[in-house]
Order: structure tokens, then sequence, then C-alpha cells
């Protein structure tokens, strides 16, 4: 299980290397190629210094050509390089956005509803931000400063070893300072990340809820509630923005002043003994900024990249968490019935919205859900959809209990109509055909059976809907989504007040096509108890209290004279 859980969390960074490996080592070496351009400019400043000292005019000309032609090549390479890096980040974040979107579209209903979709905004935006920044590029600047420092020191020591010594002793003090604080950036990274999600999945909220607040005209609250997570996100932002400019300060300023100041007057004394020359002198302090920055640079930005990893990790973690598994596969059909047996089930513990639910929806038949509002109807279709997996009893589709059922093939056999319409900002024809191939003629047939051949007509297939349909009205969206479902032609549909949106004509005469449909099992949930589309239903199940209290015929229930028969007088006064 630990392995699995590794491997998982791997995935996301071997994303970044996927057919990416030959830009990745093409910028290795190009940073290896670049790194030499700052120790040269150190030696040619410290040559001329020496050349000026000895007055050899053609000493100076032989430095004057080669420092020409070494800006040229280093400038190639280093335009080859940026060119490299910026390949290999910008092929490294597509795939592991697209990793991570992958991962999350195979969730299954029951894991995603329990989760916050704010999370996984902040996560593939702000944090992706962090991981592009502080793990890919900054990877490539740590090796380059390694490299650097790495060849200072020979280039130190070539030229003196006792003064390479005393620089080693004089760059422990930042090198200690950056190590110790440089600790606290991941954690602070960490936060940061943590209250942005929060900020996002606030937002969110207020957004959505734009009409409610303005409606109940609770403006001045919805502005404090932005206030208050706006501040503690800025407040995280500027703990570790703090933490970084005193990290800067000790490490880059107290600390390379003093190593700065260490060298020149350690290699002054042993120019005066005559040890060195100036020009070497020069080449020390002048190198002595490619010690320091690096003793600062490279554990802030291990530091850095940590918690960019540590950003990387919780996005597997977010995406594995409740991830779909794997059960059997059923046949995209229904052969025989979908049972539920003794089925108790409550979003809340000992809150039970549905209590000892005992039903059988044999194929091809058409049933009818009907009850008050809180009865638990639409609780009951969510369970059918796989939405929830902790209740109590069983659901067996053909003899298959519902758990064990792999999700993807369960919606191969059901497809649910819901009262809640989201459509793409994309064309009617890509939000009915959910942006997939189907014959024209399926297609024509189902904007004709939900009642979009006017709009089709008017409008054209290739109109616009808007974010999440803002360009129809609430019968036009609910009708694309009845297309949506029909199109697909699953054994079993489930409709939940798939036409309250309508007008009763239009919702008569697409419940009444939906009826008169071959082969379908049909379960729908409804308000509108109409005499002509109520006795074509098999049965009526009627719930209340989270119990089915009547079930039978219509003509059959009006004959009791029980609960039905009153909700069914109320309902038609």
């Amino acid at each position: 299980m630990k392995d699995s859980k590794n491997n998982y969390v791997k995935s996301y960074f071997h994303a970044f290397y996927y057919k990416n490996r030959g830009q990745f080592i093409l910028a290795l070496v190009l940073v290896i190629l670049n790194f030499p351009a700052s120790l040269v400019g150190s030696w040619l400043l410290g040559r001329v210094i020496d050349v000026i000292a000895s007055g050899d005019l053609q000493q100076l000309k032989e430095v004057l050509i080669f420092s020409i032609g070494f800006v040229t090549v280093m400038f190639l390479v280093s335009a080859a390089m940026y060119r490299a890096k910026s390949r290999f980040i910008y092929k490294a974040l597509i795939q592991y956005k697209n990793l991570a979107f992958q991962n999350l579209s195979e969730k299954n209903i029951s894991a995603f509803t329990r989760e916050n979709t704010g999370s996984y905004i902040s996560l593939l935006t702000n944090d992706v931000s962090s991981v592009e920044e502080n793990y890919l590029r900054k990877s490539f600047l740590m090796l380059h400063y390694i490299l650097v420092f790495i060849g200072t020191l020979g280039m130190m020591f070539w030229y003196s070893p006792i003064l390479t010594l005393a620089t080693l002793f004089l760059a422990f003090l930042p090198m200690t300072a950056s190590v110790f604080m440089g600790k606290e950036m991941a954690a602070r990274e960490k936060d940061v990340s943590d209250e942005s999600e929060k900020f996002v999945s606030q937002l969110q909220d207020l957004l959505a809820g734009f009409s409610v607040i303005k409606s109940f005209k609770a403006e001045q609250e919805a502005r404090q509630i932005f206030s208050d997570v706006s501040r503690r996100v800025e407040e995280k932002k500027f703990r570790r923005y703090w933490w970084e400019c005193l990290l800067a300060a000790v490490s880059q300023d107290l600390c390379a002043n003093i190593l700065q100041f260490g060298i020149f007057l350690a290699g002054a004394f042993l120019a005066v003994r005559g040890d060195i020359t100036a020009g070497t002198v020069l080449i020390f302090f002048n190198l002595c900024n490619y010690i320091i920055m690096p003793v600062n640079i490279v554990p802030q930005y291990q530091a850095s990249r940590k918690g960019a990893g540590a950003l990387i990790e919780k996005l597997a973690e977010i995406t594995r968490e409740n991830a779909e598994s794997a059960g059997d596969r059923v046949e995209p059909m229904l052969k025989e019935a979908i049972s539920i047996e003794d089925v108790t089930f409550g979003y809340e513990p000992d809150q039970p919205v549905l209590e000892h639910i005992n039903i059988r929806l044999e194929a091809g038949k058409k049933y009818a859900l009907v009850g008050p509002s809180g009865s638990g109807k639409s609780t009951l279709l969510n369970l059918l959809m796989g939405a929830c997996d902790d209740y109590s009893g069983h659901i067996f589709v053909d003899g298959k209990e519902l758990r064990e059922v792999d999700a993807n093939s369960l919606y191969d056999v059901i497809s649910l109509i819901d009262q809640n319409v989201f459509l793409f900002n994309d064309t009617i024809l890509r939000n009915i055909t959910m942006f997939r191939e189907f014959p024209e003629e399926e297609t024509d047939m189902a904007i004709q059976r939900s009642g979009l051949s006017e709009l089709v007509a008017e409008r054209g297939g290739d109109y616009l809907c808007g974010e999440n349909g803002s360009g129809l009205s609430g019968g036009e969206r609910q009708r694309v989504s009845i297309a949506r479902c029909l199109l697909r032609g699953t054994p079993v549909l489930l409709l939940d007040e798939a036409t309250a949106s309508l007008d009763s004509q239009t919702a008569y005469a697409i419940t009444d096509a939906i009826l008169k449909l071959d082969g379908l099992t049909r379960v729908v949930v409804t308000h509108r108890l109409d005499d002509v589309l109520l006795e074509q239903y098999d049965e009526i199940i009627v719930l209340h209290h989270g119990s089915v209290c009547e079930r039978g015929g219509f003509y059959e229930l009006l004959e009791k004279k029980e609960y039905f028969y009153s909700l069914y007088h109320v309902t038609n006064g």
C-alpha cells in the first residue's frame, strides 16, 4: 500500500520528464557550458590589471581579441540555454497539469462530491505557479550556482591556496545562516498554499451565490467574509516574504560584507608581502561574489524547492484520495432488475434520510417517485448513481452489489437528468454530444424528443451557450440536459425533477415522449401529478419521511385513499 502511494506521488514528478528528457538533458548540458562565463570574466579583469601594470600593449590586444570572441560564444550558448530551459518547462507543466486533471477525472462521483472544488482550483493555479518557479526554474539555477561555486574554489585555489582557505572560513557564517533559516521557508510556503486554497474556495462560493447575496441584501456581510479570507492569505504571504527578506539581509548583506571585507584585507596583506599580485587580489575580490551567492542562494532555493515538492505531493495526495477504485464491470444493459434491499442512508451519523428502503425496479418498466420535499427522492437516485457507498443494506444491479461495480461501467448502464443543469461555454450541439461524435440522425432525434428543435432551428447548433448556459433560459438549459441523456441511450434513465423549470405544456410533451421510449427502464422523480402521465407508469412509489409508505398503480393508489390520495388532491387543488 505504501509502495503504491509512493509510486503514485512519483508519477507526478515523472510527469515533468515524460517524453521530455531530451530537452532536459540539452538544457543541463547548456547550463554546464554556460557557467564558465562568470569565472572567465573575473580572470579577464585581473589579467587587464596585470597587463596595465606591465605596460605590454601586445598582451592588451590579445586580451581584447579573446574577450570579443569569448563574449560572442557565451551569448550564443546562453541564448540556446534559455531556449532549451523554456521548452522543457513548457512541456513539463502541460504534462503535470494534464496528469492531475486525468487523475481527477478518474474519481467517482462518491469521491468528488465529498471534496471542495476550490482546493483543485488553487492547486492547479496558484500552486502550479509556485511549482514552476521554485521547483523547475530554480533546479537549473541551483545547478548553475553549484557549478560556479566549485569552479570558483578551483580557480581561487590555483591562484592562492592560503587566501582560498581564508575565504572558506569567512563563508561558513552565511552558509550556516542560510541552511537554518531556509528550513523555515518551506513551512511558510506550505502555509501560503493552504490559506490560498481557502481563499479560492470562499471566493468561488461568494461568486456562485451572487444573486442570493443581492436578493437578501447581504452585500456588507459578503464583503466582510471576503475581507477576512483575503486578510488571512495576505498575512501568510507577508510572513513568508518577511522571512525571505530577513534571510536575504542576514546572508546577502551582513555576511556578504564580512566576507568581502575579510578577503580584501587578507589579500592586501598577502600582496604587500609579495605572495600575490594586485590583479590576483582583484580577482579574489570579484570572485567572492560567486562564493557568497551560491552559499546564500542554494540553501534558499533548496528550501523553496522542498516547499514546491510538498505542493506536488499535496496535489498527488488529494487526487489519490478516494480515487475511483476498480470493481466488477457490468454489461451496458439491464437484463433483470435493480434491487434495493433494506437500504438505510444518511449524510450525517444518526440522521437517516432513507430508512429500510425495499424496491425492485424491473428492466424495461416505468416508475414514478413521488413525495413531499425532503422525503429522500433525490437521495435515492444519487445512491443508484453510486454517489455514496456508505449505505447499509444492499443495492444490486442484475445481481451485482453496487459497491463492487466499476463506476465507469455503471455510467454505461445508468444516466441521470438532474434538476441542477451544468452547461459548458460552448455550442448547443457540443453540449448535447459532450464533445463526442454521434450519427446525425441520433443527434436530431434527441433534439426532437427533448423539445429543442425550435431553438436549434432559430439559433443554430453552433450557438454559444455562455458560461454555465447563461445565454439560454432555464427551460432551454434543461432541454439540453435531457437531450444529452437521451443521446447517450443508457438502458436505465433517472430523471430528478427534470422538467421542473419547463412550462406545463413542454414538460408534459417531454415526459410523455420519454415514457413512450421502448426498451428503457425509467425512474422519474416528479411533483407534477398529471393523470394522463401517472397512469402510464407501471408503478408509483410514494416516499414519506425517508420510507416507502405506498406503492402501486395510479388508480390503485387513488382507491386506497391514503397518503398518495391526499398528496394528489393537494397538488391538483
